[in-house]
């Protein structure tokens, strides 16, 4: 993603500009030169703050939305606080303490937990929230499991490394002790483990034509399982924060467009797809590529399993976001999720 080139501002107006854009991230309002000498230890008069804003609407990092109304940050203006001014933080420790117990305490299936991870990040970033799960073909089997039912039904259960599990009910053959069930579980698993779900191998042979029998069985059933087209896991939390933050976007239709564009989940898949190598990252109004998407930025972090990229989580909201507190929430997030599947 291109991001617009960068001219160094001086320390005074990247000292303005700064103070620009978190004035208009509290208040809303376009700010004035009075405003920023005033509230801001600049030792300039006001009459200095109004020639270099002047000069920084020139260049493209400030815009006046009337002729006699203060000035509000470009796209341009956010990118460069974004650059400069939103070194790694720390959530507030409340908020750092909400994110750790509920990973603490997390044990739920892999769709319910990235539904609730996306649930907890927009609570605590106040914007909407998605997290994506890892591709159901890259993961692969860290554990097989047989465990009998019934007379002749077991219950075959695969764990993968994205920490989703499979559960498939398998009807034996013939009378087949216990330990015979416990003995294929044994191969199967064996033979099976780091190997990725959607190319598993043939199955193995033992030479005990009871434990083969019921190899062959599970790796069947296996195999149906892993044959299924499982959807991208995108799980989208506090989508409600983007309309009551409808002031912030151009106009209402605006809203309403981007809400379509959520339900539409293969757009955005496609689009956070595109960044999941790239780290910690923000793109900002006329960065993104999908027109619907140029009144808002899109905080997104990558997590990792097994030391590998595995999903991403973030933040979408206006332009006119806090980007520090935008950017901690969705590290915090990122690294306790990865942590917590790996």
């Amino acid at each position: 993603m291109e991001h617009p080139e960068q001219v160094e501002l001086d320390d005074r107006k990247a000292a303005i500009l700064r103070a620009v854009v978190e004035e208009y991230v509290e208040t809303a309002q376009p700010v004035g030169s009075q405003t920023i000498a005033r509230v801001r230890d600049l030792q300039v008069s006001s009459a200095t703050v109004r020639n270099d804003m002047t000069i920084l609407e020139r260049e493209g990092y400030l815009a006046q939305p009337h002729t006699s109304a203060g000035r509000v940050p470009t796209d341009r203006g956010y990118r460069y606080f974004v650059d400069h001014f939103t070194n790694a933080g720390s959530l507030p420790a409340g908020q750092r303490r909400a994110v750790s117990d509920f990973f603490a305490s997390a044990h739920q299936a892999l769709e319910d937990l990235l539904t609730e991870t996306s649930q907890l990040l927009a609570r605590v970033s106040r914007h909407a929230a998605l997290v994506m799960g890892p591709e159901p073909d890259s993961a692969r089997v860290r554990s097989v499991q047989l465990v009998p039912l019934q007379p002749n039904v077991a219950l075959l259960v695969v764990v993968l490394s994205s920490g989703a599990v499979h559960k498939e009910v398998v009807h034996l053959d013939g009378d087949v002790t216990e330990t015979g069930v416990h003995d294929a579980a044994a191969v199967l698993d064996a033979h099976l483990r780091d190997h990725e779900w959607s190319r598993l191998p043939d199955a193995s042979r033992t030479g005990d034509a009871n434990v083969d029998g019921v190899v062959a069985l599970g790796h069947e059933a296996l195999l149906r399982a892993a044959a299924v087209d499982h959807p991208e896991p995108l799980y989208i939390g506090g989508a409600s924060h983007l309309a009551a933050e409808q002031e912030a976007f151009a106009t209402a239709e605006r809203t309403a467009r981007l809400l379509e564009v959520l339900e539409h989940q293969v757009i955005v898949v496609s689009l956070v797809r595109e960044l999941l190598d790239q780290g910690l990252t923000v793109s900002i109004g006329s960065e993104n590529r999908l027109e619907d998407l140029r009144d808002c930025a899109i905080v997104l972090a990558p997590f990792e399993v097994d030391r590998q990229p595995a999903g991403i989580v973030g933040v979408l909201g206006p332009t006119r976001m806090d980007y520090r507190h935008a950017l901690a929430a969705v590290a915090a997030v990122s690294q306790q999720l990865g942590r917590h599947l790996s």
